[in-house]
Protein backbone atom coordinates (compact mmCIF):
# COMPACT_ATOMS: atom_id res chain seq x y z
CA UNK A 1 0.00 0.00 0.00
CA UNK A 2 1.42 3.35 -1.07
CA UNK A 3 1.12 6.03 1.62
CA UNK A 4 0.23 9.52 0.44
CA UNK A 5 0.58 12.86 2.22
CA UNK A 6 -1.22 16.09 1.45
CA UNK A 7 -0.70 19.60 2.81
CA UNK A 8 -3.94 21.12 4.06
CA UNK A 9 -4.28 24.90 3.68
CA UNK A 10 -6.87 26.85 5.68
CA UNK A 11 -7.30 30.13 3.74
CA UNK A 12 -9.53 31.43 6.56
CA UNK A 13 -6.41 31.77 8.74
CA UNK A 14 -5.06 34.55 6.51
CA UNK A 15 -2.78 32.97 3.92
CA UNK A 16 -1.51 35.04 1.01
CA UNK A 17 -1.68 33.64 -2.52
CA UNK A 18 2.08 33.88 -3.03
CA UNK A 19 2.59 32.07 0.25
CA UNK A 20 0.28 29.21 -0.73
CA UNK A 21 1.82 29.01 -4.19
CA UNK A 22 5.29 28.65 -2.68
CA UNK A 23 4.06 25.98 -0.26
CA UNK A 24 2.58 24.05 -3.20
CA UNK A 25 5.67 24.41 -5.39
CA UNK A 26 8.05 23.37 -2.61
CA UNK A 27 5.69 20.61 -1.58
CA UNK A 28 5.77 19.30 -5.14
CA UNK A 29 9.57 19.19 -5.03
CA UNK A 30 9.57 17.52 -1.62
CA UNK A 31 7.34 14.67 -2.78
CA UNK A 32 3.95 15.55 -1.30
CA UNK A 33 1.14 13.88 -3.17
CA UNK A 34 -1.28 16.80 -2.90
CA UNK A 35 -2.19 20.23 -1.58
CA UNK A 36 -5.71 20.88 -0.31
CA UNK A 37 -7.86 23.87 0.52
CA UNK A 38 -10.75 24.09 2.93
CA UNK A 39 -13.86 25.81 1.62
CA UNK A 40 -14.68 28.74 3.89
CA UNK A 41 -15.43 32.44 3.46
CA UNK A 42 -14.02 33.78 6.76
CA UNK A 43 -12.79 32.48 10.11
CA UNK A 44 -15.05 34.20 12.64
CA UNK A 45 -16.85 37.44 13.44
CA UNK A 46 -13.53 39.14 14.26
CA UNK A 47 -12.07 38.56 10.79
CA UNK A 48 -12.75 41.89 9.08
CA UNK A 49 -9.10 42.33 8.19
CA UNK A 50 -8.06 38.70 7.72
CA UNK A 51 -7.91 37.60 4.08
CA UNK A 52 -9.63 34.35 3.10
CA UNK A 53 -9.24 33.22 -0.51
CA UNK A 54 -12.10 31.34 -2.17
CA UNK A 55 -11.20 27.66 -2.46
CA UNK A 56 -11.96 26.87 -6.10
CA UNK A 57 -10.41 30.07 -7.42
CA UNK A 58 -7.29 29.25 -5.41
CA UNK A 59 -7.13 25.71 -6.82
CA UNK A 60 -7.52 27.00 -10.38
CA UNK A 61 -4.56 29.31 -9.88
CA UNK A 62 -2.46 26.52 -8.35
CA UNK A 63 -3.41 24.23 -11.22
CA UNK A 64 -1.78 26.69 -13.57
CA UNK A 65 1.42 27.20 -11.58
CA UNK A 66 2.15 23.59 -10.53
CA UNK A 67 2.90 20.54 -12.66
CA UNK A 68 2.60 17.28 -10.73
CA UNK A 69 1.07 17.76 -7.31
CA UNK A 70 -2.60 16.79 -6.90
CA UNK A 71 -5.10 19.48 -5.91
CA UNK A 72 -8.15 19.04 -3.75
CA UNK A 73 -10.85 20.50 -1.54
CA UNK A 74 -11.08 19.18 1.99
CA UNK A 75 -13.90 19.61 1.78
CA UNK A 76 -16.02 21.76 -0.49
CA UNK A 77 -19.37 22.67 1.05
CA UNK A 78 -22.21 21.34 -1.08
CA UNK A 79 -24.57 24.10 0.09
CA UNK A 80 -22.44 26.97 -1.21
CA UNK A 81 -22.90 26.16 -4.92
CA UNK A 82 -25.59 24.42 -6.93
CA UNK A 83 -24.23 20.92 -7.65
CA UNK A 84 -24.48 21.39 -11.42
CA UNK A 85 -22.40 24.56 -11.16
CA UNK A 86 -19.97 22.81 -8.81
CA UNK A 87 -19.58 19.95 -11.30
CA UNK A 88 -18.68 22.49 -14.00
CA UNK A 89 -16.18 24.28 -11.72
CA UNK A 90 -14.50 21.03 -10.71
CA UNK A 91 -14.28 19.74 -14.28
CA UNK A 92 -12.65 23.03 -15.28
CA UNK A 93 -10.02 22.71 -12.54
CA UNK A 94 -9.36 19.12 -13.61
CA UNK A 95 -8.90 20.36 -17.17
CA UNK A 96 -6.55 23.21 -16.21
CA UNK A 97 -4.47 20.84 -14.09
CA UNK A 98 -4.45 18.10 -16.76
CA UNK A 99 -6.17 15.59 -14.51
CA UNK A 100 -4.87 16.42 -11.04
CA UNK A 101 -8.11 17.17 -9.17
CA UNK A 102 -9.15 15.22 -6.06
CA UNK A 103 -12.77 16.11 -5.32
CA UNK A 104 -13.51 16.33 -1.60
CA UNK A 105 -17.08 17.21 -0.59
CA UNK A 106 -19.20 17.45 2.54
CA UNK A 107 -22.66 18.56 3.64
CA UNK A 108 -21.54 21.82 5.27
CA UNK A 109 -21.60 22.87 8.90
CA UNK A 110 -20.34 26.42 9.54
CA UNK A 111 -23.56 28.19 10.40
CA UNK A 112 -21.99 31.65 10.81
CA UNK A 113 -20.96 31.64 7.14
CA UNK A 114 -24.38 30.55 5.92
CA UNK A 115 -26.06 33.31 7.90
CA UNK A 116 -23.58 36.01 6.88
CA UNK A 117 -23.87 35.18 3.16
CA UNK A 118 -27.62 34.70 3.16
CA UNK A 119 -27.41 30.98 2.39
CA UNK A 120 -30.20 28.87 3.94
CA UNK A 121 -28.97 26.61 6.74
CA UNK A 122 -31.40 23.69 6.90
CA UNK A 123 -31.33 20.95 9.55
CA UNK A 124 -28.66 18.27 9.25
CA UNK A 125 -30.95 15.70 7.66
CA UNK A 126 -31.88 18.08 4.86
CA UNK A 127 -28.21 18.98 4.29
CA UNK A 128 -27.36 15.29 4.07
CA UNK A 129 -30.27 14.69 1.66
CA UNK A 130 -28.98 17.52 -0.51
CA UNK A 131 -25.47 16.08 -0.45
CA UNK A 132 -26.70 12.69 -1.66
CA UNK A 133 -28.63 14.27 -4.51
CA UNK A 134 -25.62 16.45 -5.37
CA UNK A 135 -23.30 13.44 -5.62
CA UNK A 136 -25.63 11.81 -8.12
CA UNK A 137 -25.90 14.98 -10.22
CA UNK A 138 -22.15 15.60 -10.26
CA UNK A 139 -21.36 12.05 -11.31
CA UNK A 140 -23.96 12.24 -14.10
CA UNK A 141 -22.63 15.55 -15.42
CA UNK A 142 -19.06 14.23 -15.41
CA UNK A 143 -19.89 11.07 -17.34
CA UNK A 144 -23.00 11.58 -19.51
CA UNK A 145 -23.44 13.64 -22.72
CA UNK A 146 -26.69 14.99 -21.27
CA UNK A 147 -27.86 14.63 -17.70
CA UNK A 148 -31.35 14.65 -16.21
CA UNK A 149 -32.10 14.31 -12.53
CA UNK A 150 -35.24 15.03 -10.56
CA UNK A 151 -34.79 15.08 -6.81
CA UNK A 152 -36.52 16.70 -3.89
CA UNK A 153 -34.01 19.56 -3.74
CA UNK A 154 -32.24 19.63 -7.10
CA UNK A 155 -33.46 19.14 -10.65
CA UNK A 156 -31.58 19.27 -13.94
CA UNK A 157 -32.92 18.47 -17.40
CA UNK A 158 -30.86 17.63 -20.46
CA UNK A 159 -27.97 19.45 -18.81
CA UNK A 160 -24.77 19.76 -20.84
CA UNK A 161 -21.41 19.92 -19.17
CA UNK A 162 -18.29 20.15 -21.30
CA UNK A 163 -15.41 19.84 -21.00
CA UNK A 164 -15.61 16.59 -19.14
CA UNK A 165 -12.93 15.94 -16.54
CA UNK A 166 -9.61 14.75 -17.90
CA UNK A 167 -9.63 11.85 -15.42
CA UNK A 168 -11.80 8.97 -16.59
CA UNK A 169 -14.39 8.06 -15.69
CA UNK A 170 -14.16 10.97 -13.23
CA UNK A 171 -11.89 12.57 -10.61
CA UNK A 172 -11.64 10.58 -7.38
CA UNK A 173 -14.31 11.56 -4.86
CA UNK A 174 -13.62 11.91 -1.16
CA UNK A 175 -16.44 12.43 1.34
CA UNK A 176 -15.54 14.08 4.62
CA UNK A 177 -17.23 13.09 7.86
CA UNK A 178 -17.88 10.06 10.03
CA UNK A 179 -21.65 9.96 10.48
CA UNK A 180 -22.50 6.29 10.70
CA UNK A 181 -26.01 6.19 9.22
CA UNK A 182 -25.62 8.58 6.28
CA UNK A 183 -22.05 9.79 5.62
CA UNK A 184 -20.28 6.44 5.70
CA UNK A 185 -23.11 4.86 3.72
CA UNK A 186 -22.64 7.54 1.04
CA UNK A 187 -18.91 6.81 1.03
CA UNK A 188 -19.62 3.15 0.32
CA UNK A 189 -22.11 4.05 -2.42
CA UNK A 190 -20.52 7.01 -4.21
CA UNK A 191 -16.94 7.74 -3.12
CA UNK A 192 -13.41 6.55 -3.71
CA UNK A 193 -12.22 7.71 -0.27
CA UNK A 194 -13.55 8.38 3.18
CA UNK A 195 -11.97 11.12 5.27
CA UNK A 196 -11.97 10.60 9.02
CA UNK A 197 -10.53 12.23 12.13
CA UNK A 198 -8.45 10.51 14.77
CA UNK A 199 -10.95 9.65 17.51
CA UNK A 200 -11.09 6.94 20.20
CA UNK A 201 -13.73 5.04 18.17
CA UNK A 202 -11.79 5.02 14.89
CA UNK A 203 -11.82 1.22 14.64
CA UNK A 204 -15.58 1.26 15.13
CA UNK A 205 -16.03 3.82 12.33
CA UNK A 206 -14.03 1.62 9.97
CA UNK A 207 -16.20 -1.36 10.90
CA UNK A 208 -19.34 0.67 10.15
CA UNK A 209 -17.91 1.52 6.74
CA UNK A 210 -17.12 -2.14 6.17
CA UNK A 211 -20.71 -3.07 7.04
CA UNK A 212 -22.08 -0.48 4.59
CA UNK A 213 -19.83 -1.85 1.86
CA UNK A 214 -21.00 -5.37 2.56
CA UNK A 215 -24.65 -4.29 2.43
CA UNK A 216 -24.29 -2.92 -1.12
CA UNK A 217 -21.86 -5.56 -2.36
CA UNK A 218 -18.78 -3.35 -2.54
CA UNK A 219 -15.27 -4.49 -1.72
CA UNK A 220 -14.29 -2.67 1.48
CA UNK A 221 -10.66 -2.62 0.39
CA UNK A 222 -11.61 -0.63 -2.73
CA UNK A 223 -12.47 2.35 -0.49
CA UNK A 224 -9.42 4.45 0.30
CA UNK A 225 -8.99 5.47 3.93
CA UNK A 226 -7.92 9.06 4.51
CA UNK A 227 -7.21 10.70 7.85
CA UNK A 228 -7.27 14.40 8.64
CA UNK A 229 -4.29 15.12 10.93
CA UNK A 230 -5.48 18.45 12.24
CA UNK A 231 -3.58 19.15 15.43
CA UNK A 232 -0.94 21.29 13.77
CA UNK A 233 1.85 18.83 13.07
CA UNK A 234 5.38 19.82 13.96
CA UNK A 235 8.57 17.80 14.16
CA UNK A 236 12.24 18.50 14.78
CA UNK A 237 15.34 16.69 15.95
CA UNK A 238 16.29 19.67 18.12
CA UNK A 239 15.25 19.68 21.78
CA UNK A 240 15.61 23.47 21.83
CA UNK A 241 13.36 23.96 18.78
CA UNK A 242 10.72 21.61 20.18
CA UNK A 243 10.62 23.46 23.50
CA UNK A 244 10.39 26.81 21.73
CA UNK A 245 7.56 25.57 19.54
CA UNK A 246 5.56 24.17 22.46
CA UNK A 247 6.08 27.36 24.47
CA UNK A 248 4.91 29.51 21.55
CA UNK A 249 1.77 27.46 21.02
CA UNK A 250 1.10 27.35 24.74
CA UNK A 251 1.08 31.14 24.93
CA UNK A 252 -0.95 31.57 21.73
CA UNK A 253 -3.64 29.10 22.80
CA UNK A 254 -3.50 29.88 26.53
CA UNK A 255 -3.02 26.17 27.26
CA UNK A 256 -0.25 24.80 29.53
CA UNK A 257 2.55 22.98 27.73
CA UNK A 258 1.82 19.71 29.51
CA UNK A 259 -1.83 19.89 28.50
CA UNK A 260 -0.78 20.51 24.89
CA UNK A 261 1.43 17.43 24.97
CA UNK A 262 -1.54 15.39 26.19
CA UNK A 263 -3.73 16.73 23.39
CA UNK A 264 -1.12 15.95 20.74
CA UNK A 265 -0.60 12.39 22.00
CA UNK A 266 -4.18 11.27 22.73
CA UNK A 267 -6.17 8.57 20.91
CA UNK A 268 -3.19 6.74 19.36
CA UNK A 269 0.43 5.80 20.07
CA UNK A 270 3.04 8.47 19.35
CA UNK A 271 2.18 12.12 18.85
CA UNK A 272 1.38 14.80 16.27
CA UNK A 273 4.05 17.09 17.72
CA UNK A 274 7.48 15.90 18.76
CA UNK A 275 10.61 14.14 17.59
CA UNK A 276 10.43 12.23 14.29
CA UNK A 277 10.18 8.82 15.97
CA UNK A 278 7.08 9.95 17.89
CA UNK A 279 5.31 10.90 14.66
CA UNK A 280 6.52 7.78 12.86
CA UNK A 281 5.05 5.63 15.63
CA UNK A 282 1.67 7.28 15.09
CA UNK A 283 1.67 6.98 11.32
CA UNK A 284 2.74 3.35 11.46
CA UNK A 285 -0.15 2.63 13.81
CA UNK A 286 -2.59 4.32 11.43
CA UNK A 287 -1.26 2.63 8.31
CA UNK A 288 -1.68 -0.70 10.10
CA UNK A 289 -5.38 0.20 10.48
CA UNK A 290 -5.61 0.61 6.72
CA UNK A 291 -5.12 4.35 6.25
CA UNK A 292 -3.13 5.23 3.15
CA UNK A 293 -3.74 8.99 2.85
CA UNK A 294 -2.92 11.67 5.42
CA UNK A 295 -3.91 15.33 5.21
CA UNK A 296 -1.62 17.46 7.31
CA UNK A 297 -2.30 20.85 8.85
CA UNK A 298 0.92 22.59 9.80
CA UNK A 299 0.70 25.41 12.37
CA UNK A 300 0.86 29.05 11.32
CA UNK A 301 0.58 30.58 7.87
CA UNK A 302 2.82 31.10 4.85
CA UNK A 303 6.47 30.91 6.03
CA UNK A 304 5.66 28.83 9.14
CA UNK A 305 3.80 26.22 7.10
CA UNK A 306 6.47 26.19 4.42
CA UNK A 307 9.20 25.53 6.98
CA UNK A 308 7.21 22.93 8.94
CA UNK A 309 6.11 21.07 5.80
CA UNK A 310 9.68 20.80 4.56
CA UNK A 311 10.92 19.53 7.92
CA UNK A 312 8.12 16.93 8.04
CA UNK A 313 8.93 15.76 4.51
CA UNK A 314 12.59 15.28 5.33
CA UNK A 315 12.25 13.81 8.82
CA UNK A 316 9.02 11.78 8.68
CA UNK A 317 7.24 11.51 5.33
CA UNK A 318 10.07 9.80 3.48
CA UNK A 319 10.34 7.20 6.25
CA UNK A 320 6.69 6.14 6.51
Amino acid sequence: MSTKFGIQIEPQLGFSYKGVEQIALEGEKAGYHSVWSSDHFFLNDKSENRDCMEAWTLLAALASSTEKIKLGTLVTCNSYRHPAVLAKIAATVDTISNGRLFFGIGAGWKKIEYRAYGIPFPPLKARMDRLEEALQIIRLLWTKPKATFKGKYYQIKDALSAPKPVQKPMPPIMIGGSGEKRTLRMVAKYADYCNLWLTPDLNHKLQVLKDHCKAIGRDYDSVGKSLFASSGIFTTESEKELKEHLTKRSKRNNVPVQKLKEIFSKDAPGSWVGYPEELLERFRFLTDLGFDYFHIIFPGTDEDVLEASQAFANLVMKRV
